[in-house]
């Protein structure tokens, strides 16, 4: 009888992931065709610690296969993946890392990577993602997983977490929850070339 239930619950996971990847494809659907993808940023900074947030404004540009760019006033903050290489400029200074040696940005890599092939690299083997659809909106969430404390200290974000209309296939927001608040940007007015 326990081989029977652990059986069952090993079938309904696997179909679970099918069905979760099947949705983020539907999603992504529109990203498959684009070379470049642009769109209007807000930044919103929360500190716990402040009690009023910080909003800026900038510019999203993806290209394929592995570009992410998020520029914030004309490249005074920016968050930047190429490939496997991210840098993060804030207030002018620039901090660069891999998802090679960072583990925390190893399945942001391939979640984004995923985003521009319209949802042809397969998420759902992801041990650190999540998906949720509620309504319009299928939410990813991945959460990093340190190899041991040493690690867990050195990690600059607790989760991502991202947002994709389902019904216009553009992602709606990325946020990065850390220890005391978070960076959330928006996106909106998407042009898909």
């Amino acid at each position: 009888m326990k081989r029977l239930l652990l059986t069952l619950s090993v079938i309904v996971f696997q179909l679970s992931l099918c069905f979760a990847q099947s949705d983020f494809q539907k999603a992504v659907v529109k990203f498959k065709n684009a070379k470049t993808v642009t769109a209007s940023v807000v930044k919103t900074t929360h500190r716990d610690a402040i009690a009023k947030d910080v909003v800026s404004k900038g510019t999203l540009l993806m290209k394929a296969p592995s570009e992410v760019s998020i520029t914030i006033e004309g490249g005074k903050d920016q968050l930047l993946m190429q490939g496997s290489d991210f840098t993060m400029t804030v207030k002018g200074k620039k901090h660069t890392t891999s998802s090679k040696k960072n583990v925390q940005f190893a399945s942001f890599q391939t979640v984004f990577e995923s985003i521009l092939a319209g949802g042809a690299v397969d998420v759902s083997k992801l041990t650190d993602l999540t998906m949720n659809k509620q309504g319009t909106t299928l939410q990813l969430t991945i959460t990093p997983k340190a190899a041991d404390k040493k690690s867990a200290k050195r990690m600059l974000f607790s989760s991502f977490v991202l947002a994709i209309d389902t019904k216009t296939s553009e992602l709606k927001s990325l946020r990065m929850n850390e220890k005391a608040g978070y960076t959330e940007y928006t996106f909106s007015g998407y042009q898909f070339k």
